[in-house]
């Protein structure tokens, strides 16, 4: 009667979780951000990528230019990271930025670095809201604090190596 009752109770919890719990699908990686709306006196912002760390729902983030020289200048430590979850095809993160991140385009980067190290409180206070469009984009928006205007973009994901290498060899 006791084996019974096991087998029954295990069928009955295996049942329910393969019919109502289910892991959301894997969304890391890198994603360039294209932005549908400009920053108030601004007219271009630099190339910004997103990268995304995904363990089930809760997610970490990391925002960096995706200019080649900032990619050497900035690194984990200079960009705190951005935290969050990924529910019902909706990711929410949220965090601390330099300010430079979302700067206007200015050709020399070393004088954004050098001032950026100059002033402690640099950084600001961002919101990323994104709804999955489709297997691999995601639309949404950026609230960052001291700007009154919300951010409208597009997230799409960059290809890596690998993927480039492995397209061009089929």
């Amino acid at each position: 009667m006791a084996i019974c009752s096991v087998l029954l109770l295990f069928k009955t919890v295996t049942a329910y979780g393969e019919k109502n719990l289910k892991a959301p699908p894997p969304i890391n990686g890198s994603y360039h951000l294209v932005f549908r709306d400009e920053l108030p006196e601004c007219n271009q912002i630099d190339a910004v990528t997103l990268n995304i760390q995904q363990s089930g729902i809760y997610l970490n983030g990391l925002l960096l230019t995706a200019n080649a020289n900032a990619e050497k200048t900035f690194t984990a430590t200079d960009n705190p990271n951005l935290a969050g979850t990924y529910k019902n095809q909706k990711l929410n993160l949220s965090g601390r930025i330099p300010s430079v991140i979302l700067a206007c385009n200015i050709a020399d980067l070393q004088t954004q670095v050098r001032n950026r190290r100059q002033k402690n409180s640099a950084q600001k206070l961002i919101s990323l809201q994104m709804q999955l469009i489709n297997r691999q984009e995601f639309t949404g928006q950026i609230t960052v604090n001291g700007i009154p205007k919300i951010i409208a973009f597009t997230a799409v994901p960059q290809k890596t190596q690998k993927q480039s290498e492995n397209s061009k060899s089929h």
